[in-house]
């Protein structure tokens, strides 16, 4: 019985712990990533600023063909949204909100699941005879002190699908299949 009590003891200081460690974590987060593409911005750009692509090399995709998209708002670039549902990757709705064509795609994000509304930006520089692609995305994890913890290590939980989806990106706009989905 004691060991029980002990246990229990345990889990309940792990859990208050874990809440109050949370208030003082940052709720912001930021995750970038970058690749070079041998190919011209207006290429890469291409395959970004269509949403409809996005299925050819976005990583979270890939891990679930069967995730459930929805488009609406313009075909491309400023305007274009799409949605999804996913078991495997959650719901979300992303908005392109600003483009200059082969240079910048910027975009809002919404989860449901977590309230969250990051944004980002794609943005394609030309490097010699190609382009590197940066993309950038930052956040409030908003006021439950749990998901602070998320923010802690988003760069590392997220930065490896920005580094598959970069490969797969560079891979079809190089003229190749892009990789396998990222685990």
């Amino acid at each position: 019985m004691k060991i029980l009590q002990w246990l229990g003891g345990l889990l309940v200081g792990l859990g208050l712990l874990v809440a109050v460690g949370g208030l003082f974590l940052s709720p912001m987060f930021a995750v970038s990533r970058s690749v070079v593409v041998n190919a011209p911005p207006d290429k890469v750009y291409e395959l970004v600023a269509d949403p409809q692509r996005w299925k050819d090399w976005s990583a979270w995709s890939r891990r679930d063909p069967s995730m459930v998209v929805s488009y609406s708002g313009a075909a491309s670039g400023a305007g274009a949204v799409w949605a999804w549902k996913s078991a495997s990757e959650g719901d979300g709705r992303m908005s392109f909100t600003a483009v200059e064509p082969g240079r910048k795609v910027a975009f809002d994000l919404y989860f449901p699941d977590f309230g969250t509304k990051p944004r980002g930006e794609i943005n394609f520089v030309p490097e010699g005879a190609g382009t590197k692609v940066i993309w950038t995305m930052n956040g409030d994890t908003g006021e439950n002190p749990l998901h602070h913890w998320f923010a802690l290590f988003a760069d590392g939980l997220i930065g490896k699908d920005f580094e598959a989806a970069l490969a797969n990106l560079k891979a079809l706009a190089e003229g190749g299949p892009p990789g396998p989905a990222a685990k």
